[in-house]
């Protein structure tokens, strides 16, 4: 390895949505540092399986505008 090209690596503290915590190694921040998750697997969609419909500003009501008249013919 080339010397002084790579980041630092060193130990953080991960914080699981529910609390949860674990320490794993990083080149995030500095050493110590917290990383607080607002998605993990415990809370996403795709692990869980329960899915809701988040319509944040319009989008979908903007989106079905959009495209309205790309119906089926």
């Amino acid at each position: 390895m080339k010397t002084d090209i790579h980041p630092d690596y060193h130990e953080i503290k991960v914080v699981m949505t529910d609390g949860t915590e674990f320490t794993t190694r990083s080149t995030m921040g500095k050493a110590g540092d917290t990383l607080r998750l607002d998605i993990d697997p415990k809370s996403h969609p795709a692990w869980t399986g329960v899915h809701r419909m988040v319509d944040t500003g319009g989008q979908i009501a903007k989106f079905n505008k959009k495209f309205a008249s790309f119906g089926l013919k």
